[in-house]
C-alpha cells in the first residue's frame, strides 16, 4: 500500500541543462514583446517559469497588462521553440538519478511525482530527453498555480484523484535544490530534502534549515533510508 509522496523538482535537482533553456527564452521573449528583458542575466533558480517571464520585463518597464495580453503566446512559442531546439545533448542528469529513481520507482509504498517551476510541456521534455520522463505519472507545474507555494497542495490532490489516497504532513517529502523547494515543503508540514546540485551551496541552503540537506542524491541507499523513515528530526 502507498505510505508516501515523493515530490521532485526538475532543474538543478534532477538534471541540469545547457544554455538553450535561456536562450530559447530569449528569443521567444524578443519574437513576442520585442524585447527579452533581463533574461539573459535573471537568475532562474526556483522559480516558475510564469514568474520569469513577467519580473525579466517588468524589469525593463513592461506594465502587467501589457506582458498578460501576449502571455499566452509567449508562453507557447517558448514551449514550442525549446521542444524543437533542445536535445539530449542539452541535458546532464544529476550523480546517482538514474539510480534513485530505478530504485524509488520499484517501491510499492512510494509514489512518485513532479514539484516544478517549469510549464508542464517544456519541463516534461526535459525529462524526455535523458528518458526519465515515465517515473512520473504526474506533477504540479507552472501552469497549475500563481505561486509556487500553491504548488504542494495542488500535487497532493493530483495524487488523490490517482490513488484515493490523501498523503499529508512528512508522509510527502519534497526534494529540490533551493529554498524555494524548502519553502514549499513547509506549506504542508512535508519533510523537505534539500540537495546542493543546483546554484545553492550547501552552507545556504542550510540557512533555510531544511530537514536533510545531500551535498548530491548519489548514495541511493542513504537517500532511500530517509524517505522511508516515519520521522522528522
Amino acid at each position: 500500500m502507498l505510505k508516501k509522496l515523493v515530490l521532485f523538482d526538475i532543474d538543478g535537482t534532477l538534471l541540469t541543462m545547457s544554455t538553450i533553456n535561456r536562450s530559447v527564452l530569449v528569443d521567444a521573449l524578443k519574437m513576442v514583446y520585442g524585447t527579452a528583458g533581463t533574461a539573459d542575466t535573471h537568475n532562474f533558480a526556483g522559480k516558475m517559469d510564469s514568474n520569469i517571464i513577467y519580473e525579466v520585463l517588468q524589469s525593463v518597464g513592461l506594465d502587467e497588462n501589457c506582458i498578460a495580453d501576449k502571455f499566452e503566446k509567449a508562453k507557447q512559442t517558448y514551449i514550442d521553440m525549446f521542444r524543437t531546439h533542445a536535445k539530449p545533448s542539452d541535458v546532464s542528469l544529476m550523480a546517482g538519478i538514474r539510480e534513485l529513481l530505478d530504485e524509488l520507482s520499484g517501491r510499492s509504498e512510494l509514489m512518485l511525482g513532479l514539484l516544478t517551476g517549469n510549464f508542464e510541456a517544456s519541463g516534461r521534455h526535459k525529462l524526455l530527453l535523458p528518458e526519465i520522463n515515465h517515473y512520473f505519472p504526474f506533477g504540479a507545474f507552472a501552469d497549475d498555480g500563481l505561486s509556487r507555494n500553491e504548488l504542494p497542495a495542488v500535487a497532493v490532490e493530483k495524487a488523490y484523484q490517482l490513488t484515493g489516497i490523501k498523503f499529508i504532513n512528512h508522509d510527502i517529502i519534497i526534494i529540490g535544490d533551493t529554498e524555494h523547494d524548502i519553502a514549499c515543503a513547509r506549506v504542508l508540514n512535508a519533510k523537505s530534502i534539500a540537495v546542493a546540485t543546483g546554484n545553492y551551496s550547501t552552507e545556504e541552503l542550510m540557512q533555510h534549515n531544511p530537514h536533510v540537506l545531500y551535498e548530491n542524491l548519489s548514495r541511493t541507499d542513504v537517500v532511500l533510508g530517509e524517505i522511508l523513515r516515519s520521522s522528522i528530526n
